[in-house]
């Protein structure tokens, strides 16, 4: 019975005793509505017959009488005529009503029959005009069909509500049992997650459903928080790894030089040695900072109208020295005045990031372009180069941090350049598109409600 204590159930609860009661009082407003139409229709007829019968004369009076009572299959109609001294002339009333005042509106008192055996004289809707020579015309009739309405009313109430009343609590209790079973089994899965299995889901059906939607909202949370923690766990040997190599090497030809140099010269080389492999690992240090930054979003206050055209022949003034010195064809193209709401620097830096992966693996008089381009609602940012690109394989494994492909691992770097672009381009809200090779292209694409053209 744990379920009868539950929200649910008190809610259903709830809710079925304000129908109840709704019905109810729409039953009871009912109920006295018709029983006051049928009083005043009943006060018009009386009214109508009494003026009727009152223009008669006594002769031709009594005989209607006597032919209205003849026709009054049901036995709701009261007539009778008395003279000056209340004796009953004609009709089926047995005596003059006391309470009943002569020439005074429909009202209600009780009336016997002359034939009436019941010991409750009933309640009656009755006039009384006075006639030629004293007499007096008593006209009424019963309204028991209210009593009939109210049965009719009542009966409708215990076969009609009492079963609605009783279907609202079963399906109060239904509803309250299906949600405890539902918190139960996701408070199990909770708990498994809890335990380090990152792998487990809340339930949820492909129904639109509000606790379906949450569940599958906390699913995709948990679905990120897993991708994040796999990638945390394999972080601190990554940086371990790639530190312990540059650091390494620096002690190994500090130590050398500290046995084998004979002269200034000779140690002054060797000391520029350790201090390039430090620089390597300081550099290392220096990315994770700045991706740690990026990816915590505090950057995202100083957000700004950049315009991309200008930014992107920055960056080919800063790498067009680099490129010549590779014999790389470095150029840049831009549809007009190009603007984005972001943050200059950081854009900057993910370009800067672009272009010197391509200039880097893009072999002697190769080709590196730079365009900006429109498209149908959003604005595209393009690096293409004539080296080997990426395949469609390492798409993903790209822009995790660390990683280095066997194709380029003599070639200078620490496996964070695109990583750290993926991190700018999600904090703009933008999207990142690597095309597969031969010849590398890399796309920042900008939807429209962050840019614009001036």
């Amino acid at each position: 019975m744990q379920f009868v204590r539950s929200n649910t159930f008190h809610w259903a609860a709830a809710l079925a005793g304000l129908f109840a009661a709704f019905v109810t009082i729409l039953f009871g407003f009912i109920y006295f509505k018709i029983d006051s139409y049928l009083i005043a229709r009943s006060d018009r007829m009386i009214t109508t017959q009494v003026n009727f019968f009152a223009a008669l004369p006594l002769d031709r009076l009594i005989a209607a009488l006597d032919d209205h009572l003849g026709q009054d299959s049901r036995g709701v109609q009261f007539a009778g005529v008395f003279d000056a001294k209340g004796s009953r002339l004609a009709g089926n009333v047995a005596g003059l009503p006391g309470g009943l005042e002569i020439g005074a509106p429909v009202k209600s008192v009780r009336l016997s029959r002359v034939d009436d055996k019941e010991v409750n004289v009933p309640l009656v809707r009755a006039v009384a005009r006075a006639l030629d020579h004293g007499n007096v015309l008593v006209i009424g009739r019963n309204v028991d069909e209210t009593g009939e309405i109210s049965r009719v009313v009542g009966g409708a109430l215990a076969f009609g509500l009492l079963p609605a009343f009783c279907f609202w609590l079963l399906a109060g209790a239904w509803l309250s049992v299906r949600a405890q079973r539902r918190v139960e089994e996701v408070n199990l899965r909770v708990q498994r997650i809890i335990a380090g299995d990152l792998r487990e889901r809340l339930p949820h059906g492909n129904i639109d459903e509000p606790f379906s939607r949450l569940a599958a909202i906390v699913n995709g949370m948990l679905d990120e928080l897993e991708t994040t923690i796999n990638a945390l766990a394999g972080v601190g040997n990554d940086i371990a790894h790639d530190l312990r190599t540059p650091l390494t090497r620096a002690r190994l030809t500090l130590e050398r030089g500290r046995t084998n140099a004979t002269s200034l010269e000779r140690l002054q080389e060797t000391t520029d040695k350790a201090i390039a492999g430090i620089d390597q690992s300081l550099s290392i240090v220096t990315a994770l900072l700045r991706l740690a930054e990026i990816e915590s979003s505090r950057r995202s206050s100083a957000f700004g109208r950049v315009a991309l055209d200008e930014m992107l022949r920055e960056v080919c003034d800063m790498y067009e020295p680099i490129a010549e010195d590779k014999h790389i064809a470095l150029n840049v193209d831009t549809s007009g005045k190009l603007y984005v709401h972001g943050d200059r620097d950081l854009l900057l830096e993910a370009v800067a990031n672009l272009v010197d992966n391509a200039i880097k693996f893009t072999p002697e008089n190769g080709a590196v372009r730079l365009d900006l381009l429109r498209g149908q609602g959003e604005t595209i940012l393009r690096v293409t180069d004539t080296g080997p690109g990426i395949s469609d394989q390492e798409h993903d494994a790209v822009l995790r941090r660390f990683y280095r492909s066997d194709k380029i691992r003599n070639t200078p770097g620490v496996g964070l350049g695109l990583n750290l672009v993926s991190a700018i381009v999600k904090l703009h809200g933008f999207r990142l598109i690597i095309h597969s090779g031969p010849g590398g292209r890399v796309e920042i694409i900008c939807p429209d409600e962050q840019a614009g053209r001036r």
